[in-house]
């Protein structure tokens, strides 16, 4: 109902998707089951075959999870949305639904260590060729462009360089090739960026991060299409990868806040940024905030605010790096982001370890870099807690 009525976004995170049962409850019902009781045999088949509308089996229909797809959807004005057991899961259903052996797969560098890994080592493996490239050099992804290219994939901001990619370019040019476009959009979410009203086909979130918002659950989803959408349905429905209906439950009340905790993650990173900028001991901050980035302006036009998460390095290589990531009281040292409680890590030996020294270099991640997600704690405190390792160094 509310998806349809042209609702803003600060509504549709309260009430798209919302259906009572015939308790009348107020908030969103957790159905905790593994299956579903049927008034009949032949209306066991009709489910099973899918004639009749309906619950089936919690592996790929559950009304909770349901709740979350339908609002989720609805705050990233897409048709439809298939809930995940992670992240991570959202895109390998992506790729197990829509691709096969011979076709292809454009890739930033700048994407999670992890995301890399499942292209490199499984995709391909399975006859998926994948090629990386600058998420900022346009050239880069139209050359490597073929008649076999079926995906192309982005995070924008990056992990954890933030920098900022044309969507709508990216959009253009994978259409021209008859390909579509993905994008994660977990560091900005659909409170700052919606890129499939800028012409992406498919959104994907790990919504172990902002979604949930307190790193409570592991979930993950991707937006698009409803025909899209209904090949990962039968990817789910055989494989499994599937999201709990408590993870859902979860995810559904983190929606409900999520306008309001990224404005306030957005405005303590950007008063961080500029501080850690004015130090000695700070080489460059990694910000589409800071005007002097290179996607400032891009991320201005594209984005509602700059975001939670940014990345700084340091004059000392790994040793001081770790020397301010150990001195921090506040700031979790843990490589998850998007939570209430700030959070700061080192890529290179964490998020990204796994890449070779290599790609590394191609893909910025030096050892004297230091990635922080910036929580809702207050923005001063913060800021002494980063001070008090950098006047180690």
């Amino acid at each position: 109902m509310f998806e349809d009525e042209g609702y803003s976004l600060e509504t549709l995170a309260v009430r798209a998707g919302q259906t009572r049962s015939e308790e009348g409850e107020h908030s969103e019902a957790m159905f905790l089951t593994s299956s579903y009781v049927f008034p009949s045999a032949a209306e066991a088949a009709a489910r099973f075959s899918g004639e009749s509308p309906g619950n089936v089996y919690s592996r790929y229909t559950n009304p909770t999870v349901r709740m979350f797809e339908e609002r989720i959807a609805a705050m990233e004005g897409g048709e439809a949305a298939v809930a995940t057991s992670s992240g991570m899961a959202a895109i390998l259903s992506l790729c197990m639904a829509l691709l096969k052996s011979g076709d292809r797969v454009i890739c930033s560098r700048s994407v999670f260590g992890t995301t890399t890994a499942l292209f490199t080592r499984y995709m391909e493996k399975f006859g998926v060729r994948v090629t990386f490239v600058d998420l900022t050099d346009m050239q880069q992804w139209q050359d490597a462009l073929d008649g076999d290219t079926k995906l192309l994939f982005m995070e924008t901001p990056s992990n954890p360089l933030c920098e900022v990619a044309d969507i709508r370019a990216l959009a253009d040019l994978a259409h021209s090739a008859g390909a579509q476009l993905v994008v994660d959009n977990c560091f900005c979410t659909p409170a700052l960026q919606r890129p499939l009203a800028l012409g992406a086909d498919i959104v994907v979130h790990s919504a172990t991060k902002y979604l949930d918002g307190q790193g409570r659950c592991v979930g993950g989803v991707a937006v698009g299409r409803k025909e899209i959408m209904d090949e990962l349905v039968i990817f789910l429905r055989t494989a499994g990868p599937s999201m709990s209906p408590f993870n859902a439950w979860v995810f559904l009340k983190g929606l409900e806040t999520l306008r309001l905790r990224m404005e306030t993650h957005c405005r303590n990173a950007l008063a961080l940024a500029w501080w850690l900028d004015e130090q000695d001991a700070v080489e460059k901050v990694n910000y589409a905030g800071l005007p002097k980035h290179p996607g400032h302006l891009l991320a201005a036009e594209q984005q509602h605010m700059f975001g939670g998460v940014f990345s700084f390095s340091v004059r000392g290589g790994r040793e001081a790096a770790w020397k301010v990531i150990d001195a921090c009281r506040i700031f979790s040292v843990t490589a998850n982001l998007g939570d209430a409680k700030s959070t700061i890590v080192h890529p290179a030996t964490t998020t990204h370890g796994r890449l070779s020294e290599e790609d590394k270099a191609r893909a910025g991640i030096t050892e004297n870099l230091i990635r922080v997600s910036v929580g809702l704690e207050n923005a001063d405190d913060l800021q002494s807690d980063l001070a008090r390792g950098l006047d180690r160094l």
